[in-house]
């Protein structure tokens, strides 16, 4: 395949030009639990209307950095600014402004699809005619309108994906943070989920971060990505660039095998295992 061109790796590299402002930046994130750290002074920027990639194998950090992210918790040094709010000082602020889309349930099989949302609606404090409205057009926008007054546990594995993201999505966040958005999904409704993604960005000018195991994906989705290993940004580009730096006939694969230390290593413990396993057979 060649030797490794030595392109830009800068953890720090921003992908824009100096001036412009960013829908996340971290500074030295760092967490660390015990002797173990999880996150090590990693520094990110993302631009507002990108989908940007956290990729990296299990225990690389992703889930720490997303959780940090979303406020739910703290990091141990450094911050980070999110739609221009700092996660420590301002969470409450952060919150307001993100969307979030876990691997766990986020739907409610006991309501319908409207229902979801409207409970949705309310916790984001939306006002009634104007919840009422954006249900509508989330419904519709989500391909969801004709499932509106199902029962969400009759949902199909995309169905629920697309509720989900329609939960998410309805306060009009600046930032949409999804973690393994496509996990247990057959490629149907993964190119769903994905064409729904695209148009999030351009129609609402919704800046995407992903965490995700498919090289596919990034590759299919992602402005930019960033790659994890051990706590650490390895590398940062676009796919295409971080591709041609490896040499012709690159794939995103070595890219990721190259950078998350060239080995294939275990996918997670016993529990991550059974999550894994449950979300996807709830979403199959």
């Amino acid at each position: 395949m060649g030797t490794a061109k030595n392109v830009a790796m800068d953890p720090a590299e921003t992908l824009a030009h100096s001036g412009d402002s960013y829908a996340i930046e971290t500074f030295d994130l760092t967490r660390r639990f015990g002797d173990m750290t999880a996150v090590d002074h990693v520094n990110l920027h993302v631009r507002y209307g990108a989908i940007f990639g956290l990729l990296g194998p299990n225990g690389a950090g992703k889930s720490t950095i997303i959780k940090m992210l979303t406020t739910l918790l703290d990091p141990t040094s450094g911050t980070a600014a999110v739609a221009g709010f700092d996660i420590v000082k301002s969470p409450g602020d952060v919150r307001r402004r993100i969307g979030y889309v876990p691997q766990l349930l986020s739907a409610d099989g006991a309501l319908t699809g409207y229902e979801n949302l409207n409970l949705f609606g309310q916790l984001y404090g939306i006002a009634s005619a104007d919840r009422k409205r954006r249900i509508t057009e989330a419904l519709h926008f989500m391909g969801l309108t004709e499932s509106a007054n199902k029962l969400a546990k009759y949902f199909s594995g995309g169905m629920i994906r697309r509720l989900e993201l329609a939960q998410a999505m309805l306060h009009r966040p600046a930032v949409l943070v999804l973690d393994e958005p496509t996990i247990g999904l057959d490629p149907v409704a993964r190119q769903t989920v994905w064409e729904r993604l695209l148009e999030l960005r351009s129609d609402y000018q919704m800046t995407v971060l992903i965490t995700t195991h498919a090289m596919e994906e990034a590759d299919a989705l992602c402005d930019a990505l960033a790659i994890l290993h051990l706590g650490k940004v390895a590398a940062v580009g676009k796919p295409a660039q971080l591709k041609d730096g490896l040499g012709p006939g690159a794939t995103l694969n070595d890219v990721f095998a190259h950078y998350s230390g060239g080995t294939i290593q275990e996918e997670g413990n016993y529990r991550d295992v059974r999550q894994a396993r449950r979300t996807a057979n709830r979403l199959g």
